[in-house]
């Protein structure tokens, strides 16, 4: 009984210093959101990520103009259980556009492991709130309102910096200067983002 041939070696893809041979993984994202981040992007997300190859690097990409921030950390949880669950590399591609609760999204991943498109933006800013406050009823009521939602900024604004710190860990970025910059909308071009340690690379 003769025996099957053996399979042909896979192609020999010489480093020509491009990023289609550096990094060739990233010309096919397993998982591609864009637009709004909110619960249809996270069904998505949900959806291609069951559909995803089960071992191997898994890349994931995204392009967003902001969203529900609550639901950007949602899927970055994710990414960090399937990750040390898992034990697999998971890498970010971020293109166009990383605006708001995407920076959120891509800071659940290492800086490392962080890539985006030539020509992409990353907006960082500080969450936002509107809200009317009516006061009605006996004074001691009205207080605990008043404490209440105080409470819920005092919380939401822990919650983002520990998105900033997250963000900027192992970059050149100091926690200080993202939480001072953020309230004024800063707007991150791709190199700039690559000289700062944001991303591994632009691509």
């Amino acid at each position: 009984m003769t025996e099957a041939p053996a399979p042909p070696p896979p192609p020999v893809i010489h480093d020509d210093g491009t990023s289609a041979t550096r990094y060739p993984l990233l010309g096919q994202p397993h998982v591609t959101l864009s637009g709004n981040v909110d619960q249809a992007m996270y069904q998505s997300f949900r959806d291609q990520i069951a559909a995803a190859p089960h071992q191997g690097t898994l890349v994931v990409s995204i392009s967003t103009l902001g969203g529900d921030p609550e639901i950007a950390r949602l899927m970055g949880d994710e990414i960090r259980l399937l990750r040390d669950y898992n034990q697999r590399e998971i890498l970010f591609l971020g293109k166009v556009a990383v605006y708001s609760a995407g920076a959120t999204f891509m800071a659940a991943f290492p800086a490392d492991k962080r890539f985006v498109t030539r020509g992409t933006r990353i907006m960082i800013h500080e969450r936002s709130i509107t809200k009317t406050v009516e006061l009605a009823g006996p004074l001691r009521t009205c207080v605990a309102s008043l404490r209440a939602n105080l409470h819920e900024i005092e919380e939401s604004v822990r919650i983002e910096e520990e998105g900033f710190r997250d963000l900027v860990a192992g970059t050149s970025i100091p926690f200080d200067d993202v939480r001072a910059r953020a309230p004024e909308n800063w707007y991150i071009e791709a190199e700039e983002a690559r000289s700062l340690g944001l991303v591994l690379d632009v691509i």
